[in-house]
């Protein structure tokens, strides 16, 4: 099939070298010239492992191209998926659609012939039929249908979950428009292990916001369990193994850490809120959730600085992970947008490394030391925090940093390490949801 995918950020660019790697001719359009020059001279503007290769093995089969001329790839595609940005709109959160209808309105103006319009951005419900207004108005006469599919890539392991999901969403209302998506994804309906999920516009649409949003809830569980398990001695990683292994609950998301971040739970559980709240039916757990997650972000700050006594005033801090989880260079509503910027205003002098996301972080945060390693970030700082999992900081030298360290302190917000082994090591150890390892004076 020929397809269009309009928008060629995280969600577009992914699905369309995936739709190519189906074997589908692909064309991805954006308006930003520069970024399409980018991506035909073979540069990947986002950080995502595998997908460097993947869009180059498509571009070289002839499968997948990149262009600006957005009226050109409709007239010629049988599917055109919407993949433009939804940010949060400045004053109430709800999704801004400007992007999305503007879409909607160049697509119009482009049709030739039967054509499926499909929604892959995250947007609220009701979105796909203003969408289907939209043309209509403009084009009174074109043979179209649109359709929602939303997406549920992990950033890290987008190109995975594209092409191994737990479940493909379709929201059509004709037959026409469903086998078409069905002809999109012919390979996974191949595998009888991949659930297809056909349903109206407005429940896809709200399938994707529910699904984040209890994610996003189940995370800010954990997180108030562990400062639970800090008061009262308990440790959280027992307790989440423990409830996680219950088949009603499971095991992920259950990782204890300094809040949710990214591109995707901070936006759509306040979109949903604000859906929520316009339809007369609030969704107050998730209002809760909003409210908790942001609070806690700007609490870890405090929680460092009282693993330093109290006091960071005149103190250099490592700092190891920027970005909101590892594999990726997404900086969006990161904890280190708070908890950097609160332990400068309190007085220290922050020293950092991502592996990935310095770039992204340099122009976000003012004032930090930014290092090419770790171990360089800690040596003569008076101690570390670690924000980011990614793997690297998994198995430090603990010796090492011991001796870079003035003093043998580790704050790990996101539990990669134990106790035990800090304790053998010698070193002072503050985590999330488990008592402090203290070293003997």
């Amino acid at each position: 099939m020929r397809v269009a995918m309009i928008g060629t950020g995280y969600v577009g660019l992914v699905s369309g070298a995936c739709f190519s790697n189906f074997g589908h001719d692909v064309i991805c359009v954006d308006k930003d010239e520069k970024k399409i020059a980018r991506l035909k001279r073979g540069e990947i503007p986002i950080f995502e492992p595998g997908l460097d290769a993947l869009v180059a093995d498509n571009v070289k089969a002839r499968r997948l191209s990149f262009a600006t001329d957005l009226k050109a790839a409709v007239a010629e595609a049988d599917a055109v998926f919407i993949a433009v940005g939804t940010p949060s709109r400045r004053g109430d959160g709800f999704a801004d659609l400007t992007y999305v209808y503007d879409a909607a309105g160049e697509i119009a103006d482009a049709l030739d012939g039967y054509t499926v319009v499909i929604t892959k951005s995250t947007v609220p419900v009701g979105t796909c039929r203003k969408v289907e207004e939209i043309i209509a108005k403009r084009r009174p006469n074109a043979t179209f249908d649109v359709a929602s599919n939303p997406e549920f890539l992990r950033e890290g392991s987008a190109i995975e979950d594209f092409q191994r999901p737990d479940r493909i969403v379709v929201g059509a209302e004709s037959d026409r428009a469903r086998n078409v998506m069905r002809s999109l994804y012919r390979p996974l309906f191949l595998n009888d292990k991949t659930p297809f999920v056909f349903t109206g516009r407005e429940t896809s649409e709200l399938i994707k916001y529910a699904s984040n949003a209890f994610l996003a809830m189940k995370i800010t569980f954990i997180n108030e369990m562990a400062d639970l398990c800090e008061r009262s001695g308990a440790d959280i990683q027992d307790l989440a193994k423990g409830i996680g292994l219950d088949g009603r609950i499971g095991s992920k998301f259950l990782n204890a850490g300094p809040g949710y971040g990214g591109s995707c739970f901070p936006k759509d559980t306040l979109a949903l809120v604000r859906t929520a709240a316009e339809a007369n039916a609030p969704v107050r757990i998730i209002e809760t959730v909003v409210d908790v997650n942001a609070s806690r972000k700007k609490r870890m700050a405090v929680k460092i600085v009282d693993a330093f006594g109290g006091s960071v005033s005149g103190k250099t801090i490592a700092v190891l992970g920027l970005t909101f989880k590892p594999n990726t260079d997404d900086m969006r509503d990161s904890p280190s947008l708070d908890i950097v910027p609160a332990l400068q205003t309190a007085g220290a002098t922050v020293r950092a490394f991502d592996p990935e996301g310095m770039d992204e972080a340099e122009k976000l945060l003012s004032g930090v030391q930014w290092t090419q390693n770790g171990y360089e970030a800690m040596t003569g700082a008076d101690g570390v925090v670690i924000l980011t999992e990614w793997n690297e900081f998994r198995a430090l030298d603990l010796e090492r940093v011991k001796n870079l360290l003035k003093r043998p302190l580790v704050i790990d917000l996101r539990n990669i390490y134990t106790p035990r082994e800090m304790e053998v090591a010698g070193i002072e150890y503050h985590s999330i949801g488990r008592p402090a390892t203290r070293t003997k004076s």
